[in-house]
């Protein structure tokens, strides 16, 4: 079992330091010791899964952050399945339901069928956005042909060049607050461009079917990494914020409120935001240090409202739905089985949730799902809830808000080794970034960059 705190004194010395038990640290650790490396994780957390978190609601465990896997998601499918972990389908069958304008309506597929004109806009701004996300590369997005030009505007610059309908505008959006946790505004064109390309375009974004939202895991994406961690045994540190790292030529010295540990390597894996509170010595480049100011976390909220069964499906409804009004702009059916308990997820905009109460949270979500599904959704028999952005450690989620120029000029440091120190987690991937497949694919690769410098090193000493 990890350590759920860090209480020993006596000097540590490892092969590698590992900062985050994220599925990127985790990932890591787990491939360094198959490789016979000493690694020590710490997790400034008092638990394990970094963005992926657990919650009970009516009895049920849910995701209240990663949720979902692809087909394509081969990495982290093979971490689950060697920790026994299980997938069950995303339930989709049925109608989706769309608020827009003030009016409900029902449809089919992805994208909503609102009129004959909204369709041709929606796939004609598709269209251009799949022709310059073809253009990116997913493994340097400021290498791009007019990568410049696309890091000057925002993504809602864009779409408004592009004359996009209020509707497509509306839709547009709604992908913006569950990707990037922000509106389309806030975000440069290049970091979506980067971002849609590296998790394999529009359509396998938006997708249930056959697309990103294909799967998820009964036991919860925590779950896994909890497991991995469980085998990892006291490798694992939890409650150790890294306070300071510093190096020379011969190895690492990560510094905890509590004691040093020597290392030869070091992999950090937090999100860009939280490399600022690590204290490196010598400093970081200043693209470096840049990047940790500007590549800032989005927020998002979710909550979850459970009923005695999925009532939504006896009416032919899939559970999914959009909005483009109040706190709550996407929900799923994330219920155990046809028999119950019903369980609706719901996307929530944190600008207009997080500030509230618990009780006025819960009646904000309550009322637009009424709008959405009846009259029925007004009487839950459990109700939770989570904001990202309110976390006391690491806050924020799901992914980086980069806003114009901050792309161009400070991603080249994303992955830059600084000196011993090494760089992981799903914003440092190329493709499959923002995913969890992307974190664990990014602890694999440090790992082995690192265990081939260890043996470098190795054989240069015996050389001598």
């Amino acid at each position: 079992m990890s350590s759920s705190r860090n209480t020993r004194t006596k000097a540590v010395s490892v092969d590698v330091v590992v900062v985050g038990a994220g599925f990127a640290g985790l990932s890591a650790a787990d491939r360094l010791v198959s490789m016979g490396k000493s690694v020590l994780v710490l997790e400034g957390r008092d638990r394990v899964g970094g963005r992926s978190f657990s919650g009970e609601v009516a009895g049920v465990r849910v995701d209240l952050g990663a949720t979902w896997v692809s087909r394509r998601h081969t990495a982290i499918r093979d971490l689950a399945s060697r920790a026994g972990c299980t997938l069950t389908a995303q339930f989709a069958e049925g109608r989706n339901v769309l608020w827009m304008a003030g009016r409900r309506r029902t449809y089919q597929g992805t994208i909503p069928k609102v009129s004959p004109a909204v369709l041709v806009d929606m796939a004609r701004v598709q269209l251009a956005l799949n022709k310059l996300v073809a253009s990116i590369d997913v493994e340097a997005a400021w290498n791009s042909p007019q990568a410049s030009e696309f890091d000057a505007i925002s993504f809602g610059e864009w779409l408004d060049r592009k004359h996009a309908t209020p509707a497509t505008r509306a839709m547009m959006t709604i992908v913006s607050k569950v990707q990037w946790g922000c509106s389309p505004g806030d975000v440069s064109l290049l970091h979506a461009l980067r971002y849609i390309r590296a998790v394999g375009g529009v359509d396998h974004m938006l997708d249930v079917e056959g697309g990103q939202q294909q799967e998820r895991y009964v036991e919860t994406t925590q779950e896994i990494a909890k497991r991995v961690a469980e085998q990892l045994g006291d490798r694992v540190v939890l409650g150790t914020p890294v306070r300071r790292i510093a190096q020379d030529e011969n190895g690492v010295t990560v510094s905890t409120d509590s004691e040093e540990i020597t290392a030869k390597y070091a992999i950090v894996t937090v999100a860009t935001p939280q490399r600022a509170e690590i204290e490196f010595s010598p400093a970081l480049p200043e693209q470096a240090a840049g990047l940790a100011k500007n590549w800032r976390m989005g927020i998002l909220s979710k909550a979850f409202v459970a009923y005695e069964k999925p009532f939504w499906r006896a009416n032919g409804l899939s559970g999914e739905g959009l909005t483009d009004t109040g706190t709550v702009f996407i929900t799923f059916d994330v219920s155990p089985e046809a028999g119950g308990p019903g369980i609706l997820m719901t996307f929530c905009d944190p600008r207009v949730f997080d500030g509230f109460s618990p009780e006025r949270r819960r009646s904000m979500v309550l009322e637009q799902l009424v709008q959405l599904y009846g009259t029925q959704a007004g009487a839950p028999i459990d109700y939770l809830d989570h904001c990202w952005g309110e976390e006391p450690f690491a806050p924020g989620g799901p992914n980086p808000t980069v806003g114009p120029y901050a792309t161009t000029t400070y991603g080249p440091a994303l992955t830059e080794p600084h000196g011993r120190v090494h760089w992981a987690g799903t914003e440092t991937a190329g493709e499959w970034a923002g995913c969890m497949n992307g974190a664990v694919l990014t602890g694999q690769r440090a790992a082995e960059r690192i265990a081939a410098a260890v043996a470098r090193e190795s054989q240069e000493v015996l050389a001598r």
